[in-house]
């Protein structure tokens, strides 16, 4: 029994080996290097060198630019994670009550932004928030604005564009959490006279909590550290910190400095994302046991 036990375990690790290098490879050894990288020492004439310091920590956490870049970053986070939370959970309520046949078009359509290349849907929505844009074509048409708004390279157009995409993370989380939903508890509170208000703001949302503030974490993460969209829809005019580590690595060569900037940026994501797991742990035990 005992060898049947050592060799059932042998061949569990034999099998999980390529995931295991796959995993060291393409995520521990690059954050290790670039960990190192950020304290190795720059030279504009010289480039890095091979000694190290912690000043290109000290030039981040000493200029207000940093901070507020970082702020920056937060507040476009913040502003997709809110609006996918207004916008996705009723938008998932209303899927769950569609038939099983519609069901599946309408995820289609969810998802799609998934299944789209980074770049054809960022072009695709430069194109809808140009001044000549469909978007500034409709409004001009309906009498809504009289002169084209300026969409392209703002914050507004960055969120919008981060919101089409981050939608099916934030579907899908809530989605999870409504299939456990026990429907007959806000069907006993309308027999007993609260309203469709009262029933879904006291019986329906707080059962929901979880599904949103697990979908919150991830869309809130995503953006922050998206780059592509950023880039190319705000161009210059938003700075966020993706795109300041880029234009460290490539433009201003100032590699140490991009990996530190990186390092902070993943490590005010570490702390974000086990924050708020231990807060949805701790207020919502009951509803994972």
């Amino acid at each position: 029994m005992a060898d049947t036990t050592y060799r059932a375990n042998g061949a569990q690790w034999v099998l999980s080996l390529p995931a295991i290098l796959l995993f060291l490879g393409l995520l521990v050894v690059p954050i290790v290097l670039t960990g190192l990288l950020s304290f190795n020492t720059f030279d504009a004439l010289a480039g890095t060198q091979s000694t190290y310091t912690i000043s290109s920590y000290v030039d981040v956490l000493s200029d207000p630019f940093y901070y507020e870049m970082f702020a920056r970053t937060a507040i476009m986070s913040l502003g997709v994670t809110v609006i996918c939370v207004v916008v996705g959970v009723p938008e998932t309520l209303i899927l769950s009550r569609m038939r099983p046949a519609w069901q599946g078009g309408f995820f289609v359509v969810i998802l799609g932004p998934l299944l789209i290349s980074v770049v054809v849907r960022t072009l695709g929505w430069s194109l809808l928030l140009g001044r000549t844009g469909f978007i500034n074509s409709s409004l001009l048409a309906l009498g809504i604005i009289d002169q084209p708004a300026q969409l392209m390279f703002t914050m507004a157009g960055v969120v919008i564009a981060l919101t089409h995409v981050m939608m099916p993370f934030m579907v899908i989380s809530v989605w999870g959490t409504l299939q456990k939903v026990d429907g007959q508890i806000a069907h006993a509170a309308r027999s007993l006279g609260a309203g469709p208000i009262t029933t879904f703001m006291r019986i329906v949302l707080p059962q929901l909590m979880p599904g949103i503030l697990s979908g919150g974490i991830i869309v809130f993460t995503l953006s922050a550290s998206a780059f592509a969209t950023p880039a190319m829809i705000g161009g210059r005019g938003v700075k966020v910190v993706t795109t300041a580590i880029y234009d460290e690595f490539l433009s201003s060569m100032n590699w140490p400095l991009g990996a530190s900037i990186a390092v902070l940026l993943l490590l005010a994501i570490v702390f974000v994302v086990i924050g708020s797991n231990r807060l949805i742990e701790k207020k919502f035990k009951q509803v994972f046991v």
